[in-house]
């Protein structure tokens, strides 16, 4: 957990982590080289020396009982309501929040760390924390697209292609600006900021990653790359 030499404040990480995943069933346990899945996160969260809780937030009694396993706490069971495909990230944050805020004590930052991102590292989580300061309400992980979005083009309804945006098409990529993306593995803030202020507003910054450590896990596809990024990985 946290390590003792750091300051006093009250840290914890919270890893969502439901039961009804859709387009890979039971993603956050599935054995990635392995191990499941979800114990990534929470090994990554313990080796940053950065919290003084660890909290799986799931509805899935088989995966708080494996994220034990693994050093998580699981004081509380995720309502149905908050559980499903449509509930976003904040609200989850908030509900595991006032549960621990229940307990009599409010933590003064809180990093919400994805159960699908093994390529995590404790000094990503550790780079993050220190952005945050008086400006800056959220620091997240992000990575640039490996193309440029305002040259992307789309089927329309009748089938025929065409330029999202035209009067981008035909200019160079080193003409354009370079874009950004959300790359799904952290979101730091103080607790008063998860309550009152956007993920991605004005007064969020990002912590940019590099994109051979992104991988986004919605299909069969993404989990056969990730397996061969990580044996690649193990291999090096």
């Amino acid at each position: 957990m946290k390590n003792s030499a750091e300051s006093p404040s009250y840290r914890v990480a919270v890893i969502p982590a439901r039961g009804g995943s859709q387009r890979i069933p039971r993603k956050n346990i599935r054995l990635l080289d392995g191990k499941p899945l979800i114990a990534y996160s929470i090994e990554t969260a313990k080796a940053s020396g950065l919290f003084d809780r660890i909290i799986v937030s799931t509805d899935d009694d088989e995966i708080a009982s494996v994220a034990r396993q693994f050093g998580s706490e699981t004081p509380f069971l995720r309502p149905a309501d908050l559980a499903d495909h449509m509930t976003g990230t904040t609200p989850v944050m908030q509900h595991a929040l006032n549960q621990i805020m229940k307990e009599g004590k409010t933590p003064d930052q809180a990093c919400l760390i994805y159960a699908t991102c093994p390529m995590l590292t404790p000094e990503d989580l550790q780079q993050g924390l220190a952005q945050l300061d008086k400006t800056t309400a959220f620091c997240f992980s992000a990575t640039t697209f490996a193309f440029p979005i305002q040259r992307a083009l789309h089927i329309q309804k009748n089938g025929e292609l065409a330029p999202m945006f035209p009067e981008h098409i035909g200019k160079r990529s080193q003409d354009l600006i370079e874009a950004i993306h959300d790359a799904g593995q952290f979101y730091w803030a103080s607790t008063k900021d998860w309550f009152e202020q956007e993920i991605f507003g004005p007064r969020s910054k990002p912590l940019m990653l590099p994109r051979h450590r992104i991988q986004d896990l919605d299909t069969e596809e993404d989990w056969l790359r990730l397996t061969q990024i990580m044996a690649l990985k193990n291999k090096s």
